[in-house]
């Protein structure tokens, strides 16, 4: 990862929705979350902010999503959450 990707993958983290949304998919582990769950879990009112929020997460990597009939279901993206912990760990250059 370099600094133009970590700095994308934590520009989609800096709102705390967002981060709050990851911390729920994480949560839900490998099985995942519904749209329609984590807009009742978090309290989102409006479908169209939560879709949003979970467009930029979708882009920056971290989150996933499956169609399931008519169900979208969201995970977070491990791999990704830990290439960003890994690069934030690294010793910097110089």
């Amino acid at each position: 990862m370099d600094v133009g990707v970590a700095a994308s993958i934590l520009e989609a983290l800096g709102s705390p929705t967002r981060l709050r949304i990851l911390i729920e998919l994480r949560r839900a582990g490998d099985a995942g979350l519904s749209v329609g769950t984590l807009q009742e879990r978090l309290g989102i009112d409006a479908k169209s902010t939560l879709s949003n929020h979970l467009r930029q997460l979708v882009q920056s990597g971290l989150v996933t999503q499956e169609r399931r009939s008519t169900t979208l279901l969201c995970r977070a993206s491990a791999e990704r959450v830990a290439a960003l912990v890994e690069f934030l760990g690294r010793d910097p250059p110089g």
